[in-house]
């Protein structure tokens, strides 16, 4: 009902609408009216009373409540429905949870705030309140477990695209899991599943993306290596717009992938590379490998040309790139 409310602000905006036509129209009492305006004030929505005019609708807070990221989005499944948290110790912990209770596929987990995100092999994901989107979405894809790895790279292709028509920050893909930009990373992806031997019950795949964050707001250590939005546009960047944006292509990307096969996005992945054709240093658990970045093959796996000549295919790895 309070969604219902703000709908009818915004249609009005910037006029007025009667609280007796908010009554007709939803059916509800000028009290019950009364109290989802003032749970939309204390939610940050900035909404004027005037007598015998009625509410107006004066600002909307730049937060990622679940009805702001369904007003206007054009999805057919991915993010209709939404969990909201203010906070939450890490959006795919709370998605697996989620997930393993049956939601819909395409439910959107986004928080305002992480205390315990993380990354790949478990790497803490700084995630402060309001200047980032932390999300996750639950899938149940009809593939193979084998080739869940291919979401990770749907996911890459998706968000570097939305990144750069919301914005015009040229996002690229580092492999396995990163968007960089000027060699800094923007990005980080983390997917993670729940299967038997021949299918995945349940699929996560989480995202951390640097929106506002200034310099300051990153721990030191991350100054020289991390970016944001904001720092390389100049200006604060809208954060739900952002979000359906991305919703958006992850849809139409994801349905590609399993509806035509993997080919296109492997192709489109690989022009967004910023990995590839060029020297690297791969780390792996136990081992460093120094080569050139040649190719990925459709599982999504790397292919390093070693100094010998000999084609070495990987599956994981940290890779630095050696310019």
């Amino acid at each position: 009902m309070k969604e219902a409310v703000l709908r009818l602000l915004k249609a009005h905006r910037p006029g007025y609408v009667s609280g007796e036509d908010i009554c007709k129209s939803l059916d509800v009492t000028r009290t019950a009216v009364w109290k989802h305006i003032q749970a939309l004030r204390e939610d940050g929505y900035e909404i004027e009373a005037r007598p015998r005019a009625g509410y107006s609708l004066v600002f909307v807070p730049d937060r990622l409540y679940a009805e702001e990221i369904r007003d206007g989005l054009s999805t057919k499944f991915i993010g209709r429905q939404v969990f909201y948290r203010s906070s939450v110790v890490s959006t795919n912990d709370l998605a697996i949870e989620l997930a393993q209770r049956g939601v819909p596929d395409g439910s959107l987990v986004v928080a305002e705030e992480q205390t315990g995100g993380r990354g790949r092999l478990s790497r803490e994901w700084h995630s402060p309140k309001y200047k980032g989107i932390w999300f996750s979405l639950v899938l149940y894809p009809p593939v193979n477990p084998s080739e869940a790895s291919r979401v990770t790279m749907v996911t890459a292709v998706a968000l570097a695209l939305a990144v750069r028509k919301s914005t015009g920050v040229p996002a690229g893909i580092k492999w396995p899991n990163d968007l960089l930009v000027g060699g800094k990373k923007l990005c980080g992806i983390l997917t993670e599943l729940g299967a038997e031997l021949d299918k995945i019950n349940y699929l996560v795949m989480g995202a951390g993306i640097n929106v506002n964050l200034d310099r300051a707001d990153f721990p030191q250590e991350l100054r020289d290596t991390a970016t944001s939005l904001k720092i390389e546009t100049g200006s604060e960047i809208a954060r739900v717009r952002l979000l359906q944006s991305m919703l958006v292509e992850f849809e139409h990307w994801y349905r590609i992938w399993l509806e035509q096969g993997f080919a296109g996005v492997l192709m489109k992945w690989k022009e967004l590379s910023v990995s590839l054709n060029c020297p690297v240093r791969i780390h792996t658990l136990n081992k460093t490998w120094d080569g050139w970045a040649e190719d990925v093959d459709e599982d999504g796996a790397l292919l390093l040309r070693l100094p010998g000549g000999r084609l070495q295919r990987l599956l994981a790895g940290d890779v630095s790139l050696r310019m």
